[in-house]
């Protein structure tokens, strides 16, 4: 069915990313040398050794998410992805659902990003200088500051100056596994797995999540780009499996090269790794982290605000974040998302250990991103089964292998987040799952609380238009495209 109004939505985002932005925002969000930075302390100190195969599990949920994220993005481009799609498929209750989780998600994902750029930037100008409290704050304002740079200036200043950090860590990377393989013999460590931590293997895995996600931000980069319904979801897939090539290469020699004992709870895994690869100039592993950092603190913004923005053109949230300015961007969400992410840093620093911070947060942001992946597995599952069809030479036939692929990964994904219950408060403490259930419980709150939306803005053609949510369902389209 055809929408009933052919205007152009209001505050509809600039169309102006091609396939090769695209993709350099999926890898790049994914910030693999970050990423290893900011959690691989963490995980070796849940899960030592099986770290490594702990990642392994939770990436094939994820692979087969990104095939998914492609099918979705196909019929329904929209800059607010996983929440849309539960809405034109599961219903608007369910979308409220998906929306208050997918906040969570990416919110919990900021902070975590700001303190270690902070950090590492006061390490790298100052190296044997032990930063106050009002030195980090003052640098992380300045990167809470620098990300609104790009971010104001629209999608496609970003994924420009986004692919100038990719290169930087690209080729930083190259380099780090050249050396690290050149030193193997002089530096190399015993492995000893030993019997293998179930609990600390789960909570492992969930926080993984938070370095196996990134790639799927060209979904919600959907509605500025170029070709909506062809070119988003094939940069998330190679966004996913590069990320998880990167760690297959790169854990395996940083665990083998460094003891379990120095790696495990430290602030940043690589410096350690770097102090026994290079010796004497151990700094330099901060400038490709921190240019990996940078790009992962705007990238995971771009994320979250492209989310409020739709939520807001919609009024599921405050409407102000659905306006955008004379560029074409959502300024005010760009501004309230940063601003919000440094206050929470800012708390952070002032009244908490890093320590608890890390592990508290980190572990609530991976399960929300487990849980956000969850639902649009599920969302997947049901539209292939119940919804879509595709007719090839006039045969009508279903995709079999997606809907497996979309069932597994739900269920793996649910699996996850059984065991996260269940083993968390033993790895992290028991107060992560009373923050995770009132969390939860905020989010059903949300569902029944907020204003009632009708509006639900869909692509035809090209273009972005309003669809009253009484025609959804007769709206889908489930030929294949």
């Amino acid at each position: 069915m055809v929408p009933k109004t052919q205007n152009k939505a209001p505050n509809a985002l600039k169309q102006n990313l091609k396939m090769a932005d695209l993709v350099a925002l999926s890898v790049s969000s994914v910030g693999p040398l970050f990423s290893i930075a900011a959690t691989g302390g963490v995980m070796a100190a849940n899960a030592g050794l099986w770290t490594i195969p702990s990642i392994g599990l939770i990436a094939i949920p994820f692979i087969l998410a990104s095939f998914i994220f492609r099918l979705l993005n196909r019929h329904f481009p929209h800059a607010g992805a996983s929440y849309h799609w539960s809405a034109r498929v599961l219903g608007i209750k369910a979308s409220r659902f998906q929306a208050w989780v997918l906040i969570l998600a990416y919110f919990a994902s900021i902070p975590p990003i700001i303190i270690p750029a902070a950090n590492y930037t006061l390490n790298l100008i100052f190296p044997s200088y032990h930063p106050s409290t009002f030195a980090e704050i003052i640098a992380a304002m300045f990167w809470s500051g620098f990300a609104l740079i790009p971010l104001l200036r629209g999608s496609r200043p970003t994924a420009k100056l986004t692919q100038i950090f990719l290169a930087v860590e690209i080729l930083s990377v190259l380099a780090i596994v050249i050396l690290a393989i050149s030193r193997w013999h002089a530096i190399s460590v015993p492995m000893h797995f030993g019997k293998p931590p179930i609990g600390g293997m789960i909570v492992t895995a969930v926080v993984a999540a938070t370095i196996l996600d990134g790639w799927e931000i060209d979904s919600y980069a959907s509605e500025e780009s170029v070709n909506p319904k062809g070119d988003p979801g094939l940069g998330g897939i190679v966004g996913a499996l590069l990320a998880l090539g990167f760690y297959a290469v790169m854990y395996p020699l940083m665990f083998g090269e460094t003891p379990l004992g120095l790696l495990s709870g430290a602030a940043n895994p690589m410096s350690v790794w770097a102090q026994r690869l290079l010796p004497h100039a151990s700094f330099l592993m901060l400038i490709p982290v921190l240019a990996s950092t940078a790009g992962g603190l705007w990238l995971t913004s771009f994320i979250l605000i492209r989310a409020l923005h739709a939520m807001g053109r919609e009024g599921l949230v405050f409407r102000a974040f659905g306006q955008v300015n004379n560029r074409g961007i959502p300024g005010i969400a760009t501004i309230a998302t940063l601003g919000a992410a440094f206050a929470v840093t800012l708390l952070q620093s002032l009244f908490s250990t890093l320590s608890s911070f890390f592990g508290l947060v980190l572990s609530t942001a991976g399960f929300f991103l487990v849980t956000e992946f969850f639902l649009d597995s599920v969302t997947a599952s049901v539209f292939l089964f119940r919804m879509h069809t595709s007719r090839v030479d006039g045969v009508s036939h279903r995709h079999r292998v997606l809907l497996a692929g979309s069932v597994i990964s739900a269920l793996t994904f649910l699996m996850f987040m059984i065991g996260f219950f269940i083993f968390g408060p033993r790895a992290i403490g028991g107060s992560v799952d009373y923050v995770v259930g009132i969390l939860i419980a905020m989010g059903i709150a949300f569902v029944f609380l907020v204003k009632r939306h009708t509006v639900i803005y869909m692509f035809h053609g090209n273009a972005a238009v309003p669809q009253i949510e009484d025609e959804l369902i007769d709206a889908v389209d489930v030929t294949e495209i």
